[in-house]
């Protein structure tokens, strides 16, 4: 308890010693300031002395430092530790100190801490090149004839709709709810290398098909992304091994970033470990600071759906105090706000509503301070102060908050959303706040919604299917419900 105090309160008070930071000498010197070797003092309060003495405010030591006026009054408190090395260098050279001030010479043996939260000690990604899949065709004894029906039914419709020449002359329909196990099947041989060779289309007509992709995931056409997104993946490899291929990584890692949100979507974890892997490898070998954040975020969604919610944590807040983030204007901003949105979601699914809060606070703060139009519309629908807002209803539930989740929800609308992906979304949360406080026939009135909205998402994602399954078991049914149920795949 003395000691979760002392965390709380910051450094005791120092009497009429000089502050003095251990590093092993008889004494130091700080500034001009000689420091007797029997006084000690926290790195935080070395901070808030110096400060003060060189007439900074909390503010201007912010700016100096990159963090934000109630950051760096944690620091100095004690709220936060000071135990990062890449922090006590940062303040030390703002203030223009010895870095020997803060005991850098002496190996960090403590958990690093950043925007308050303690994380795993963590270094750079390890470089390796771009990956490049084997020549397509099949594993040994894979009979390629034995295709599975259903889903090359399924490819079919998929294909018309999508306007890809169809393979057969009979047309089958697609079912909305297996599309999905579909589109997890194709990215899979995709990204396997398996399958016909794809003939490469000029530059123009790609970048053309990747916006038409990038168009069918904000409208969650999933129909259509079954034939476009495993086709831009297999022409994407297919130009990074003919001749010069690094111009076209940033493409493909582009591609597989849009494939990692779709199989996050889906709940395919492992072929998301690869797809997001893959994304960051071909975003570092563009040199892509953008593409290379991204791909952390979401290797930290996949954490954290794996249950890893300390190494979720610690990738995305590592990943949003990359120099090169702060390097990349607004857009570099918009991505780090993107990071700590997902560090808050992940101190939610541990429990910690106060730390999720301040956390999202301090993307908010980031949302406002870059304006109301969203950016990054690319990155999973953008950031702006309402997708932030959005992503509060989530964070709220998982926290155990469900009526605070219902008062985010009441305070954006969801026609300002910038696609119809992200109201689907946030119809899906709100749907499950409901059914959290007992409302069910609100509830099966927003998955309506959202089933208005996106079809295809509705009937195939699993998250809604559960939802769905749920309320089939735990109440009374409706005609609506039990219709819902039916278009999605869902038997009671």
């Amino acid at each position: 308890m003395q000691r979760a105090c002392r965390q709380r309160c910051g450094a005791s008070t120092v009497g009429a010693a000089q502050p003095r930071l251990s590093t092993g000498r008889g004494a130091d010197v700080v500034g001009e300031t000689h420091v007797s070797p029997g006084a000690e003092v926290k790195p935080g309060e070395l901070v808030r002395r110096t400060r003060r003495a060189k007439g900074l405010t909390l503010a201007q030591l912010g700016l100096k430092t990159g963090y934000s006026a109630a950051q760096v009054s944690r620091y100095e408190r004690g709220i936060v530790a000071m135990n990062d090395v890449d922090v006590r260098r940062r303040f030390a050279d703002a203030l223009e100190l010895p870095h020997e001030a803060f005991g850098l010479a002496v190996p960090a043996t403590r958990p690093e801490v950043r925007h308050g939260q303690a994380i795993e000690a963590t270094v750079a990604f390890p470089r390796l090149p771009a990956h490049r899949v084997g020549r397509p065709g099949w594993e040994d004894g894979e009979d390629p004839v034995r295709r599975r029906r259903l889903l090359a039914n399924l490819a079919i419709t998929a294909a018309a709709a999508a306007g890809a020449p169809l393979l057969q002359s009979r047309a089958a329909r697609a079912d909305d709810a297996q599309l999905g196990e579909l589109l997890v099947a194709e990215l899979r041989d995709a990204m396997l290398g398996l399958g016909s060779a794809p003939s490469v289309p000029p530059i123009e007509a790609l970048d053309a098909d990747f916006s038409r992709a990038r168009a069918d995931f904000d409208a969650c056409r999933y129909a259509d992304l079954v034939v476009r997104l495993p086709r831009l993946i297999r022409m994407g490899h297919a130009l990074t091994v003919s001749g010069d291929g690094s111009e076209h990584y940033g493409r493909l890692a582009q591609t597989y970033l849009m494939a990692t949100r779709m199989l996050v979507k889906l709940d395919e974890q492992q072929l998301g470990w690869m797809a997001a892997d893959r994304a960051r490898q071909l975003a570092d070998a563009a040199t892509d600071v953008l593409g290379v954040a991204e791909s952390a975020r979401q290797l930290a969604v996949l954490a954290r759906k794996a249950g890893w919610h300390d190494q979720a944590l610690s990738i995305a807040l590592t990943a949003a105090d990359d120099p090169a983030l702060r390097d990349a204007g607004r857009d570099g901003a918009a991505e780090r706000g993107l990071l700590i949105q997902s560090a808050a979601y992940t101190v939610a699914r541990r429990g910690d509503r106060s730390g999720m809060r301040e956390l999202t606070d301090e993307a908010t703060a980031i949302a406002k301070e870059l304006g109301g139009r969203p950016l990054l519309r690319g990155h999973g629908g953008g950031f702006s102060p309402l997708t932030v807002q959005l992503h509060r209803i989530s964070a709220e539930n998982h926290a155990g908050d469900p009526l605070a989740a219902l008062a985010a929800a009441n305070s954006i609308s969801l026609a300002e959303l910038p696609s119809l992906e992200r109201r689907s979304r946030g119809l899906g949360d709100i749907a499950l706040t409901l059914e959290r406080l007992g409302r069910r026939r609100e509830c099966v009135r927003a998955l309506l919604a959202a089933e208005h909205y996106a079809p295809q998402e509705t009937h195939a994602r699993p998250a809604v299917k559960s939802l769905i399954s749920s309320l089939l078991v735990s109440g009374p049914t409706s005609s609506e419900l039990r219709g819902l149920a039916a278009r999605s795949g869902v038997v009671a």
